[in-house]
């Protein structure tokens, strides 16, 4: 019998579960992958996530093994379009941090295993979680085994395909967006040091951040799906638009994607509330999803303490309804402004783009304009 169950052990499932077990709450986190990935997909966190991340002692430990991005610049036909300052002095981290993902998960599972040794449980499958009028059971299976968890109240942040969303016959509106892409982390020859570049070239964008241990992630923007993604594909297609040579035997990742996006009409079902990825899919130019689903459970996380200390009672309804506006509404910013961020990158003539890029070149030149896109890029 648990407090508060969290289906998902991603970033975003025990990030929720260290908010809760740092305020005393008994927290079961269950996690259908029976070990921990290694991915690196998601690398880019904003300030505004490392300082939610400190109210748990992870954000520290990510900024001394990740890189800190303060400037981007943009490039087109080997000339410099723009420099874009990401630098916020006034912020408590004034940077962007890359860091792999796994490293990230890693670090917020060392605070949950420090915070409660058995909170998480892995290889259970969760296929319903039904409301009995008293406790939430949660079914499902162990193996092969039949099992069920009790709680006062459940968390589902077990990703796109969430299995506790289906059980409530949620159907989230999709868009398909006309965009794909493959990407890859290679060894970093370049000069871009710490910056993070944006080619802007006729053929489509080609985005390059950096990474921890000399790494460098490359992403192109592609019109239709890459139907061999491999690294010396990927490296002929970052020379042929940006003129950057890479050596495609020292890539660590490769992958291909198309995008989507998702929006669940309601994140709160009485005592069942979904975050990150369960609630809202985001397309990952512009690395805004994970961020998203900490700064959900940021918010959440003291509406269920509050209702827990007052002898689990269901939380006011005034405040659930205004924490799931705010963030539908933050969800649907993010959206958008990641629709705006891959029109960008989309080909145009020659032409079209110089005019373009030219705009572009003297707009981040005024203060209004260059404080905006900082905003934007940082999730300010």
């Amino acid at each position: 019998m648990f407090d508060v169950v969290v289906v998902g052990a991603g970033p975003v499932g025990l990030y929720m579960a260290a908010l809760l077990l740092q305020h005393g709450h008994r927290v079961a986190i269950l996690e259908r992958r029976a070990t921990p990935g290694r991915q690196t997909r998601a690398i880019g966190i904003h300030p505004p996530a490392l300082a939610a991340l400190d109210a748990v002692g992870a954000a520290r430990p990510l900024v001394s093994s990740g890189v800190r991005i303060t400037h981007g610049t943009a490039y087109s036909g080997g000339r410099k379009v723009a420099d874009m300052n990401f630098a916020r002095p006034s912020a408590e981290y004034p940077f962007i941090l890359s860091v792999p993902q796994y490293l990230t998960t890693q670090a917020l599972e060392s605070r949950v295993i420090e915070l409660d040794p058995g909170a998480l449980l892995r290889g259970v499958h969760i296929e319903e979680v039904v409301d009995d009028g008293g406790y939430l059971r949660l079914r499902g299976q162990e193996g092969r085994a039949a099992v069920e968890f009790l709680g006062r109240f459940v968390v589902a942040a077990d990703g796109v395909h969430s299995a506790v969303r289906g059980g409530l016959g949620m159907e989230p509106r999709l868009r398909t967006y006309p965009d794909y892409y493959v990407m890859g982390d290679f060894h970093d020859e370049s000069t871009y040091g710490s910056s993070a570049v944006l080619f802007l070239e006729p053929g489509g964008i080609v985005e390059s951040f950096p990474l921890p241990g000399g790494i460098r992630r490359w992403v192109v923007r592609l019109d239709a799906p890459c139907q061999e993604p491999t690294p010396r594909v990927l490296a002929a297609l970052i020379r042929k638009r940006t003129g950057t040579a890479v050596d495609s035997a020292s890539n660590t990742m490769i992958s291909a994607f198309g995008v989507t996006s998702r929006l669940v009409s309601r994140m709160v079902h009485g005592r069942v509330a979904l975050l990150g990825d369960a609630a809202h899919e985001i397309s990952p130019i512009g690395g805004q999803g994970m961020n998203l689903g900490w700064l959900d459970a940021a918010a959440l996380a003291p509406i269920i303490s509050e209702a827990l200390r007052t002898s689990g009672r269901r939380p006011a309804s005034k405040e659930l309804a205004e924490f799931e506006r705010n963030r539908q509404r933050a969800a649907k910013k993010a959206i958008w402004q990641a629709s705006v961020n891959m029109a960008l990158g989309r080909p145009l003539p020659p032409k079209v783009l110089s005019a373009r890029n030219a705009l572009i070149g003297r707009a981040i030149t005024l203060p209004m304009f260059s404080e905006l896109v900082a905003r934007r890029f940082t999730m300010h």
